[in-house]
């Protein structure tokens, strides 16, 4: 049985957001994707964890059914703002915060700027890189070609190239909604990756945070770990060792295992029938 409710839009810091409600009771959790994801790809995860969270995905600006073109900021202060515009108009007092990539980025500086309400922090391997620093591994004509080919019309099979490792239903989502990703936006986010450093908010950070490092993506090294602890000592780290970047489409069982009981109940990862 799908844990789906309703995707919906709202009006907040002044663009149109999209999202996507799984569950709808317990404790509330808002999942930022990362920089090619739109909310629906998403969904296959937001079924676990609406087994036991009154779940919401969100379609950052740039992506997905959310406001989109010419004459938006596509920087993290906006972005970060989004979430907690999100947050206020849709009336979530208290909440988890889990972010993947570019998302956990967002949620950090969303976290910082405005603190109360924030119960966790979930950080799936967010990039590191910043000024220098290692860049990050992804490199750009891949989300380019992927975007601009999506935007002639592309299948599955088409995405295959790019995303070899996935499962057909998988492809075939991201083949299907890759167009939204508006190629600006995309762009912003990934020179931000290498011009604007998050270590600067371990420190602030003002409710208990996981680090989840994907054991073969490459983004998070054991160097990282170590400065990230040294910046937070009481941060958590979990590894799935058997995946890459995109960790829950790698090892879907791991990626849930590796929340432990960090969000308060363990998580177990049964797709819906």
């Amino acid at each position: 049985m799908s844990h789906f409710i309703c995707g919906g839009q709202v009006q907040a810091n002044g663009i149109r957001q999209h999202y996507l409600r799984y569950g709808g009771k317990g404790p509330t959790l808002i999942l930022v994707p990362g920089i090619t994801s739109p909310a629906i790809t998403w969904g296959f995860v937001a079924e676990v964890f609406g087994q036991h969270f009154d779940t919401w995905i969100l379609d950052v600006r740039g992506r997905g059914l959310s406001s989109s073109g010419e004459g938006l900021d596509y920087g993290m202060e906006s972005c970060a703002d989004d979430i907690n515009a999100f947050a206020q108009a849709m009336d979530l007092t208290q909440y988890h915060l889990i972010g993947h990539s570019m998302g956990a980025r967002f949620i950090m500086r969303a976290a910082v700027k405005r603190p109360d309400g924030v119960v966790s922090l979930a950080l799936i391997d967010p990039p590191v890189s910043g000024p220098g620093r290692r860049l990050y591994p992804g490199q750009w004509p891949w989300y380019q070609d992927s975007i601009r080919e999506a935007l002639q019309g592309m299948d599955g099979e088409a995405m295959k190239k790019y995303c070899p490792s996935w499962s057909e239903e998988q492809r075939q989502l991201r083949a299907e909604w890759l167009h939204t990703c508006y190629e600006p936006a995309i762009r912003r986010a990934f020179d931000d990756f290498h011009q604007l450093d998050i270590h600067q908010y371990f420190r602030q950070l003002p409710a208990k945070t996981l680090l989840m490092v994907a054991g073969k993506g490459g983004v998070v090294q054991p160097e990282d770990e170590a400065e990230i602890r040294e910046l937070r000592p009481d941060i958590a780290i979990s590894h799935v060792e058997n995946a890459g970047h995109m960790i829950p489409w790698d090892d879907f069982n791991g990626f849930f295992s590796a929340f432990g009981t960090f969000l308060g109940t363990a998580l177990h990862a049964e797709k819906p029938q």
